[in-house]
């Protein structure tokens, strides 16, 4: 079956009686534009997204018949942790995990990224106390797609925000 777009989200949908098939997906799969999987159910998707920012989240709904409706799933995976203590710590974290160009996601006043042994180390060893727990990773921060202007606020990244928050103004 070709999927050539979302059709909608699970939580806008009567979806009444009919049976959900899940379409597992690993965090990374989220934004690829062209896939080849099965559902739970076992079918067979190819999807082809050809639209620039088609990105994929939970409870997406890619197709929908008299009797079933085929929804996206995030499966979990191992994730390390991270519960700030103040902005000015939130903002160092953001930008250590950003120097080295790793996914970061939020939640709930919480930092996520993907397990890494040698990323939670380095955490650890920088004085930061990161968790490691199984988690859905859905929230990802696209800081690095924001557009560029010098304009104001528009356009700025997470970590420019986060950092006038946490500066004093004397």
């Amino acid at each position: 079956m070709l999927i050539t777009q979302k059709i909608g989200h699970i939580s806008t949908t009567h979806y009444g009686s009919k049976a959900i098939d899940t379409f597992p997906l690993e965090w990374h799969e989220t934004g690829k534009r062209i896939m080849h999987k099965r559902t739970s159910f076992g079918r067979e998707l190819q999807l082809r997204f050809l639209n620039e920012n088609q990105t994929l989240c939970q409870g997406d709904i890619l197709f929908e018949d008299a009797a079933t409706l085929i929804m996206v799933e995030i499966l979990p995976c191992d994730t390390i942790i991270l519960v700030p203590e103040s902005m000015h710590e939130m903002a160092l974290i953001c930008y250590e995990i950003g120097n080295k160009h790793l996914p970061l996601f939020y939640e709930d006043g919480k930092l996520l990224i993907p397990y890494e042994a040698p990323i939670y180390n380095m955490l650890k060893a920088s004085g930061f106390n990161p968790q490691r727990e199984t988690r859905q990773l859905l929230n990802r921060l696209r800081t690095s797609v924001a557009s560029h202007n010098h304009n104001g606020s528009q356009g700025e990244s997470l970590f420019s925000k986060i950092l006038k928050l946490t500066t004093t103004n004397d």
